[in-house]
């Protein structure tokens, strides 16, 4: 693996040599020859792998989208033509006569089942991580181990990011699933040679035995989804756990609003932590590896720090297709450079991105790699919340989530759009159920609530509802879901 903490460094115009170089080799050595989407896509639209020379040539490929991995009648199995899938005649045919001599060589010197080795430990998938689910059917990536030696060292980077030492000790609560958060920090433990302690979250252990757990090893970073960490944090908070030792605490595999981290870090140091540090991740179950923030002051993000030697980002107009410039909004699209097992070229995440990508050397940790804005909005939701009409007014309910997790007197929350009397044809109905910390005047807080609701949103609450805080752990199913329920559309359909 190459020397991390030297690669990110380098000028971006050395970095973007490396990935077209990568780029072409991937294209025309491995993506082609062995995917069999990708062969066939290439194919229809008569595009030579030679025609990709650099990043800037990926225009001329279509793009791969969530819908292209779902099965069908006909198809009951598409995810695995994204699979690299060579065998020796392949290999033959498709090779470079160059590295055919190489691999000549090699044979010679291992024996003549060297070839058939290499296909088993590179190319032969033996391991998984889903799609959750939550807006399709779940889709399986597979990795071979070329790709578990990814994961390690994308492991690495990300504690290098974080700036973990070598007494590091982590607690990962993280539900256990055959899902990227999980097993990235997971394995971001064993390549960084740090404890690591994976509890599987609240399902597995429950929440007093997490804080138990906790408790007794004396971590410095706990790591896990948002919701959950708060949760156990407050729960922890009101039995007098001393959680003094605590240092950072890293989030993910959801939107992590600047207000939510303030919140937690005030918590945090009213059990005794110290110098706080809150960082944010970003992945996806498609790139097979996740990216994160380098410690910064609680109200500014660095942006996610990504691997130029392992992808490629493009910002896109989500209408029009059309590749953005730096800093401009617009969805993101994630291209393989480095990978084996299930493989992806120019895929639409679906997740738009207000400041899209800057190219300028981090301010906070001085790495020059490419940096993702954190402001993501989870565009995949879009057709069926995350931004819909209500009362006649278009609604990102993205800023339902950063108005009420900033809100230091509200604990857990849920946002309900439904039909008036449950009719179909009778007006919508927002309603946002709350529970509260001690102290908090409901009456107050409720008034501060719908003024910044309708300020930011042209929105009035139709209710706002106060539960006590079990109801509501509940009702967003915390301890039960592998996602937290935060917005329900419970509006009867035509």
């Amino acid at each position: 693996m190459p020397d991390w903490n030297k690669l990110s460094l380098l000028p971006i115009q050395e970095l973007r040599e490396i990935q077209n170089r990568k780029l072409r080799h991937f294209i025309s050595c491995q993506l082609y020859p062995f995917s069999p989407y990708y062969r066939k896509l290439f194919n229809h639209y008569k595009i030579k792998p030679r025609h990709i020379k650099t990043q800037e040539d990926l225009k001329i490929i279509p793009f791969t989208k969530k819908e292209d991995f779902i099965s069908t009648k006909d198809h009951s199995s598409r995810f695995q033509d994204f699979i690299l899938q060579p065998d020796e005649a392949s290999i033959r045919k498709y090779w470079s006569k160059k590295r055919l001599f190489g691999l000549a060589l090699l044979k010679a010197v291992k024996g003549k089942g060297y070839l058939k080795q290499l296909l088993e430990k590179e190319y032969r998938p033996i391991f998984l991580t889903a799609t959750t689910g939550t807006t399709n059917q779940p889709v399986s990536f597979l990795y071979s181990n070329f790709d578990i030696a990814n994961l390690r060292e994308y492991g690495y980077r990300l504690l290098e990011i974080f700036g973990a030492k070598g007494d590091t000790r982590a607690v990962n609560l993280f539900p256990y699933a055959p899902h990227l958060a999980f097993w990235q920090t997971v394995f971001a433990g064993f390549s960084h040679n740090n404890f690591l302690l994976s509890t599987g979250g609240g399902k597995v252990m429950g929440t007093q035995g997490n804080i138990e757990a906790i408790s007794k090893s004396r971590p410095n970073i706990l790591i896990g989804v948002p919701s959950y960490v708060y949760h156990l944090v407050r729960t922890a908070e009101e039995s007098g756990k001393d959680f003094s030792f605590v240092q950072t605490i890293v989030l993910g595999a959801s939107a992590i609003p600047l207000g939510f981290k303030e919140k937690l870090a005030a918590l945090l140091r009213s059990m005794g932590a110290k110098h706080i540090r809150v960082i944010g991740t970003y992945g996806f179950t498609e790139a097979k590896c996740a990216w994160g923030e380098c410690p910064t002051v609680l109200k500014v993000s660095s942006g996610y720090h990504t691997y130029p030697d392992k992808e490629i980002f493009e910002i896109i107009d989500p209408q029009s297709g059309e590749v953005k410039k730096e800093g401009e909004d617009g969805e993101l699209v994630y291209t393989n450079i480095d990978a084996r097992g299930s493989c992806v070229l120019r895929y639409r995440t679906g997740d738009l991105v207000k400041g899209g990508i800057t190219y300028r050397q981090c301010p906070y940790c001085k790495r020059r790699v490419p940096r993702i804005s954190n402001d993501i909005s989870r565009a995949s939701n879009i057709k069926s919340l995350m931004l819909s009409k209500i009362k006649g007014a278009l609604v990102n309910f993205n800023t339902f989530g950063q108005i009420l997790e900033a809100e230091k007197g509200v604990e857990e929350w849920q946002v309900e759009l439904k039909k008036k009397d449950n009719d179909p044809y009778e007006v919508d109905e927002l309603i946002i159920y709350i529970s509260l910390g001690r102290g908090v005047n409901q009456e107050e807080l409720k008034e501060r609530l719908r003024n910044k609701i309708h300020s930011a949103t042209e929105v009035t609450p139709n209710e706002i509802v106060v539960l006590s805080h079990h109801e509501m752990l509940e009702k967003v199913e915390m301890e039960s879901s592998h996602k937290v329920k935060r917005f329900v559309d419970n509006r009867p359909r035509i």
